[in-house]
């Protein structure tokens, strides 16, 4: 958003979060061409890359949807960074910042799809969140 001017942010924001809650991949593609024939050549700077999501399970496009997972969890860190930096010794440091994350990992939400995460991490292929069947000639490749 940084690369497009204010007055045309507005309708490129509500494109750009269209993308994530298309159906399939097909339709977030769609609106990645539509963003692309509106802005590039205005603004050539301005990229999308929002089509990946549909290569999961759909369980988890919830969570891939939103960077809070990332944020959450250090937000409870950056507000003790200060303190953090008044140790003499780093291992005290690193102690703190540690039980801090216990902490806060207590209020995490738990992720959807969780017997999925195998699958996903063995290189199981997705399409539209669903999983697609892979040949072993694929599997060699891989």
């Amino acid at each position: 958003m940084d690369a497009i001017p204010k007055k045309f942010q507005p309708e490129a924001s509500q494109l750009l979060r269209a993308m994530p809650y298309a159906e399939t991949q097909q339709e977030c593609a769609a609106l990645k061409q539509q963003f692309h024939q509106r802005y590039h050549h205005l603004f050539p700077k301005a990229g999308v890359r929002l089509v990946t999501f549909c290569q999961f399970p759909r369980e988890h496009w919830v969570h891939l949807r939103t960077t809070n997972i990332v944020e959450s969890p250090f937000a409870a860190v950056r507000l003790r960074t200060t303190a953090v930096k008044r140790f003499k010794k780093v291992e005290n440091a690193t102690a703190l910042i540690w039980k801090l994350l216990r902490v806060a990992e207590s209020s995490f939400r738990k992720l959807k799809g969780t017997e999925l995460v195998p699958a996903v991490y063995a290189g199981a292929r997705y399409m539209d969140g669903r999983e697609r069947p892979v040949s072993p000639h694929q599997r060699l490749a891989a």
